[in-house]
């Protein structure tokens, strides 16, 4: 099982980025795939999550909105549509998975990929 995190790279604030996560060794489509965060001097917060239970939740409000998840099952990835973005979203951006089936960020995720660095300045 692995999951690699791309797409990341400077914007300036109100612009856009598509971040991918390509999966291999298993169908992302079949399990909870959750996207997190760590900006510098913080603690990793998650962002969203996307499942068939429940499709697309939310675990950020200040994301709402801007961001939205979509996967491509034909291509096993998920991708992370990033609009309006912020200063503040600046941030090492990564896809996880525990391989369960629920939404759940208190779950701890056995699978991560590397990290994808968003920086969100003018």
């Amino acid at each position: 099982v692995q999951l690699q995190a791309s797409g990341g790279g400077l914007v300036q604030p109100g612009g856009s980025l598509r971040l991918t996560c390509t999966a291999s060794g298993f169908t992302l489509h079949y399990y909870a795939m959750t996207w997190f965060r760590q900006a510098p001097g913080k603690e990793r917060e998650a962002l969203l999550c996307v499942s068939n239970n429940v499709g697309g939740k939310y675990f950020l409000d200040s994301v709402k909105g801007r961001f939205t998840l979509s996967r491509d099952n034909a291509q096993n990835t998920m991708h992370l549509q990033m609009n309006n973005l912020e200063p503040e979203d600046t941030a090492v951006y990564y896809c996880a998975t525990d391989l369960g089936f629920r939404c759940d960020p208190t779950v701890a995720k056995q699978y991560w990929g590397q990290g994808t660095l968003v920086t969100v300045s003018s």
